[in-house]
């Protein structure tokens, strides 16, 4: 019952911190219906299994039986996570997959949610700079549209070069300046 209610304290606070930077932003519906899903039996269970309260869940999940079952559940009904977004490609005659171009206000979810995840697991530690060194730190490039990757990279390092106050204000007043909601 305590990894429960620990779990269910994390992903609360998470959905908090991805909420307000939506809001601040202008992206309110989104910011209300970021990761519901973690709330289902699916992915809450086996988050409250595995949690540790240092990483994601989903990781130890991988680490025992091989796959995250959680994530695999999430990724696919989640809009801000890119592989949400990957297809088969057109171009392929093979039939290969490719990452599609993510609409700009769920790479700015994607954003919000990365900062969200750095400021949970690095608590008082966080900085700025926390959501770009882990994205850098991937051991492979994600499979990013190329516009999906310049957005959100640039994103990332105005973040950590000019703080949360000029980026939330930059996405808020140039990139969501005709978004309604």
């Amino acid at each position: 019952m305590n990894k429960a209610w620990e779990h269910l304290k994390t992903i609360t606070h998470h959905k908090w911190l991805v909420m307000e930077g939506c809001f601040r932003v202008g992206l309110y519906r989104q910011g209300i219906l970021h990761d519901l899903s973690k709330f289902s039996p699916a992915e809450f269970i086996v988050g409250a299994k595995y949690w540790q309260g240092n990483r994601s869940p989903n990781n130890a999940e991988r680490e025992d039986i091989g796959y995250s079952s959680a994530w695999l559940h999430h990724k696919g009904r989640n809009k801000h996570h890119y592989e949400y977004w990957i297809d088969y490609s057109a171009n392929d005659i093979k039939g290969g997959m490719a990452p599609a171009p993510m609409p700009q206000r769920y790479v700015i979810e994607m954003f919000m949610d990365r900062v969200a995840a750095s400021k949970v697991y690095n608590g008082t530690a966080y900085q700025d700079r926390a959501p770009l060194l882990y994205y850098q730190s991937s051991k492979t490039p994600p499979p990013l549209h190329p516009k999906t990757k310049r957005q959100l990279e640039f994103l990332l390092h105005m973040l950590a070069d000019y703080g949360e106050e000029k980026t939330f204000r930059y996405i808020r007043t140039r990139m969501l300046r005709n978004h309604v909601g």
